[in-house]
């Protein structure tokens, strides 16, 4: 499946702005490019398994939270980062 990287996180994929990945769901995914990206995960996904509060997931333009959310091979994955300040 195709998952879109933000540009915040492209440092972890050797600057590639879309990877190939797969998994049953996100939490098999997240781990499956950690695995491959190291420290990826954890600019995502925090201590307690949760996605962070500034992380947004959209699975075929739909908005996620659960990591326990099923995938398919043809999904599209966006991960998107927040902005914030004043």
């Amino acid at each position: 499946m195709k998952v879109i990287i933000p540009d915040v996180l492209q440092s972890y994929t050797d600057r590639q702005r879309i990877v190939e990945a797969g998994g049953r769901d996100l939490n098999a995914l997240f781990d499956q490019m950690d695995g491959r990206f190291p420290g990826m995960r954890f600019r995502v996904i925090n201590e307690l398994d949760q996605l962070r509060p500034h992380i947004k997931v959209f699975v075929n333009r739909e908005l996620v939270r659960d990591l326990d959310t099923r995938l398919g091979p043809d999904d599209e994955i966006q991960i998107v980062q927040a902005l914030s300040g004043g």
